[in-house]
């Protein structure tokens, strides 16, 4: 079984292929908290956090490069901002 700091790694190392592409951008993401019903809470930095296209980054980004490595994942939803 995995543990929550092993998910929370697992979660983090997904995050980290987009982060980049947010960087460039002047953006971040922070893992927050995996709930117990699988969904991952998030929360934009940066010009993320306020970006008209934050949306569709959670969405084919964000969510997308999670759930490909973390099928169990639910979905993803922002503290401040969108939600999924």
């Amino acid at each position: 079984m995995t543990t929550n700091k092993e998910l929370f790694e697992r979660v983090n190392q997904a995050l980290d292929e987009v982060r980049p592409h947010l960087k460039v951008d002047g953006g971040n993401i922070e893992l927050i908290d995996i709930t117990d019903d699988m969904i991952v809470m998030v929360k934009w930095h940066g010009n993320c956090e306020f970006c008209s296209m934050s949306a569709m980054t959670m969405r084919a980004g964000v969510e997308q490069a999670i759930k490909s490595k973390l099928p169990e994942i639910k979905g993803v939803e922002a503290v401040n901002g969108y939600h999924f």
